[in-house]
């Protein structure tokens, strides 16, 4: 028979840290989960930001950096997996007459909500021209867990979950990213103990 955990989808979810995580890439951190299946789980973090920012980033790329907005904009840790490789979360963007799943890039991942992540260097190209996404987040590296994982860690009341809202990603300082996250769920952080479980 299956259980509530086998129908399970938290893909377009926010996965935010309780008191009691204390593993240090995900203390007090904000997983916006890119994809969720009983395989498992994929995600990135959007609030802890590295030393380098994207004019960095697109000087070790050889790239111009062609939106100068964008050059003082941290670089993120996305998790501890593949930390080498660059993952950006990004507003849709499609061909002109394409259908909602076609994007404009070689290696894009639809997720939900308006938002893609994309891991092809022709983004960063077109950004470099200039172009690209307006609203966008690059992160170093991804969080992953196997079949089960992410449910176990659920169940032990690790994390809390609420549905993504694309203003925490996008618009909202990065610092204030996880107050904003649980505020979607009408909480602040003084009323999580770290020994919380459920009422």
């Amino acid at each position: 028979m299956p259980t509530e955990a086998d129908s399970i989808n938290l893909t377009h979810h926010f996965l935010i840290a309780m008191p009691g995580l204390q593993d240090a890439a995900f203390a007090r951190s904000v997983v916006y989960l890119c994809e969720h299946s009983p395989r498992g789980a994929l995600g990135l973090v959007i609030n802890k930001p590295t030393d380098i920012n994207l004019r960095n980033l697109f000087e070790k790329v050889d790239l111009p950096l062609g939106r100068e907005e964008l050059a003082r904009t941290p670089v993120l840790q996305g998790g501890p997996v593949q930390t080498e490789r660059g993952f950006v979360l990004h507003e849709a963007m499609h061909p002109e007459g394409a259908d909602a799943n076609e994007s404009v890039y070689a290696s894009t991942m639809t997720i939900a909500g308006g938002i893609e992540m994309t891991t092809s260097k022709d983004v960063l190209e077109a950004i470099a021209t200039g172009a690209g996404p307006r609203k966008l987040l690059v992160t170093l590296g991804y969080s992953a867990w196997g079949e089960g994982q992410l449910e176990t860690e659920l169940a032990e009341n690790s994390w809390l979950t609420v549905g993504a809202d694309p203003i925490v990603i996008f618009d909202t300082p990065i610092e204030e990213r996880y107050d904003k996250a649980l505020s979607l769920l009408g909480l602040q952080a003084w009323m999580l103990s770290p020994g919380a479980g459920h009422a």
